[in-house]
């Protein structure tokens, strides 16, 4: 089975055991429409991608740890879109949550798929009980204060934001927290393998900030100028294209330098390369190449 498909079967799981006729019928529609169809699942490909460099002897424990990390992923997304954040009225190129179902339902939507991540998590714990924990204080750490991405979220409220702080809570955090995940749901030491989640997670944001400005949201599929309209830091505005796109190929390099010699090492470099192919706009890619 390829990663895709265990990881929309692993989600399917977990978004169908909602869907009961005693549960509020609207809530859990909203949150399948939240899941469903997902982007790239780039964050549970990490996952899956390290367990199997580290053995992947539990597939259910492995499964598990990436269902919780994208739907973690997926809550920040229903709430980032809110009014009283981004008050952005399309994700993924369809009507964001709050647009289809209202304000107070994706408020609940979020709050509920937060909640389903933990308890993915706990629901194999009877499988190999060493492991549970530290997979879930690890998505405690990727999501909570001081610098998880309720932290990332936070400093967008401040007057003064630390860009580098800011990319790593709101984006490299979860990176982190998903190859980490990779490597204890396999039983393996998460600590090699959690500065590649890191470097990833900063060239994500820096490469969102150039498409902030420089895509056509038509084509990219949430609104543009964002951090403009809101007068958030932008790598691209405080680098300019030459210094943004160098410094993504930078941290690009840097995270594939960090893979640690193993059997799918190559698998996890073809990811890295395809999401830069598939995430950068072509001319930052030519300024990067420069």
């Amino acid at each position: 089975m390829d990663a895709l498909t265990r990881i929309e079967r692993a989600l399917e799981v977990s978004v169908g055991r909602l869907e009961t006729k005693s549960g509020p019928p609207k809530l859990s529609a909203a949150i399948r429409y939240a899941v469903f169809p997902g982007g790239a699942r780039v964050r549970p490909r990490l996952c899956l991608a390290v367990a199997r460099a580290c053995g992947d002897d539990e597939p259910q424990v492995t499964d598990a740890a990436a269902v919780s990390i994208e739907l973690m992923h997926c809550a920040s997304l229903v709430h980032d879109d809110l009014p009283c954040f981004d008050n952005a009225d399309t994700r993924r190129g369809k009507p964001s949550v709050h647009a289809a179902y209202g304000e107070c339902e994706a408020v609940l939507v979020g709050d509920a798929m937060i909640v389903m991540a933990f308890e993915t998590l706990a629901r194999t714990i009877a499988l190999v009980p060493s492991r549970v924990p530290g997979l879930i204080f690890n998505l405690t750490q990727a999501t909570g204060a001081p610098s998880g991405i309720i932290a990332g979220q936070a400093w967008e409220c401040e007057t003064e934001i630390n860009l580098s702080e800011y990319h790593r809570s709101k984006t490299g955090a979860l990176f982190a927290a998903a190859t980490a995940a990779g490597a204890l749901a396999a039983g393996a030491n998460p600590d090699r393998w959690r500065i590649l989640g890191e470097k990833i997670g900063e060239a994500y944001q820096v490469a969102d900030d150039i498409q902030d400005i420089m895509a056509d949201p038509k084509t990219w599929g949430k609104p543009c100028g964002q951090d403009e309209a809101r007068g958030r830091p932008n790598a691209l505005r405080e680098f300019g294209l030459d210094g943004a796109a160098k410094r993504l190929k930078q941290l690009l390099g840097a995270a594939i330098e960090s893979i640690p010699e193993c059997d799918g090492a190559d698998e996890l470099r073809a990811i890295i390369m395809a999401e830069a192919q598939r995430f950068m706009p072509k001319e930052a890619m030519a300024h990067a190449a420069a």
